[in-house]
């Protein structure tokens, strides 16, 4: 045989090696839930997954064709923290900041072995510290300071931008027409904002249910959406209490948070989390 044989043979040899290690390969994961708010998550400390595969993403996120999820959110190292969070929307493209999933990925981290009971990790909006007790996660969020405020709404943003209106009857309020509407309207357009609707329930406790972004649906609970809800409440006077309840379709969440001139600072998002199983997809 000659060299040129050799060498041609050699590089077909490893180019089938290595697609059939892609195909084979297996994709460890582990399905976790913050009130309803649903994640895949995923160990990638070794580089191993394909983050510029969003059709992958989108697959995977499929609650026909996949495992199944609002998104995706993939645990790596830090050189600072404990770890780095990325997370992926249903749609497969990288996301803003997803208070729930920052909660969830807590609790994974600490599933791994990670982490104990406290963190601190990084994320797209800067770093999170966090604490977990019992499968509750209390959250860290950013400080929020520029809040507008409209006849009709508020608009501010807590790692993701949202939009927050009160209603009446929100149980049968059509969350998904009116969200989608407004997601797309001026002046969010393509960019597109979170649509939050919100019913007083009593002086600190709120109904709330909310069209995200990325997913183009509602989803049962938001995080970084009751985290603009509570504030926006306090900030409209529609509670001067800075612990305020949120009652999604998934559960009830906490925020509390102080406020300093026009800041509101040391917010906290807590809540509930639930590892619900762990499996391979090939």
């Amino acid at each position: 045989m000659s060299k040129a044989h050799s060498l041609l043979y050699g590089n077909l040899y490893f180019s089938f090696y290595f697609f059939l290690s892609f195909v084979l390969m297996k994709i460890h994961f582990y399905k976790y839930h913050g009130t309803g708010n649903d994640f895949i998550l995923i160990d990638n400390r070794e580089n191993y997954f394909d983050k510029t595969n969003n059709n992958f993403i989108t697959t995977l996120c499929d609650r026909h064709f996949g495992i199944g999820a609002d998104g995706l959110i993939l645990l790596e190292n830090s050189k600072e923290h404990d770890f780095s969070m990325q997370y992926y929307n249903a749609d497969g493209l990288e996301g803003s900041m997803c208070g729930n999933g920052g909660r969830c990925i807590v609790s994974f981290a600490k599933e791994l072995g990670i982490i104990k009971y406290k963190t601190s990790f990084e994320t797209i909006d800067g770093v999170h510290e966090a604490t977990i007790k019992n499968d509750v996660v209390s959250l860290q969020m950013n400080d929020v300071e520029k809040i507008e405020k409209h006849e009709t709404h508020c608009f501010l943003n807590t790692g993701s931008p949202h939009h927050v209106t009160l209603v009446e009857g929100i149980e049968s309020y059509p969350v998904f027409d009116k969200g989608r509407e407004i997601r797309y309207a001026a002046p969010y357009y393509d960019v597109g904002t979170n649509v939050n609707f919100v019913e007083k329930i009593k002086k600190n406790i709120f109904k709330i249910r909310t069209y995200e972004r990325g997913v183009e649906n509602e989803t049962l609970s938001c995080g970084t959406g009751v985290t603009a809800v509570a504030i926006a409440m306090y900030e409209q006077g529609k509670t001067n209490n800075k612990k305020v309840v949120l009652q999604t379709l998934g559960g009830r969440l906490k925020v509390s948070f102080k406020k300093t001139d026009d800041k509101y600072h040391n917010i906290v998002l807590k809540g509930p989390v639930k590892l619900v199983f762990k499996g391979e997809h090939r």
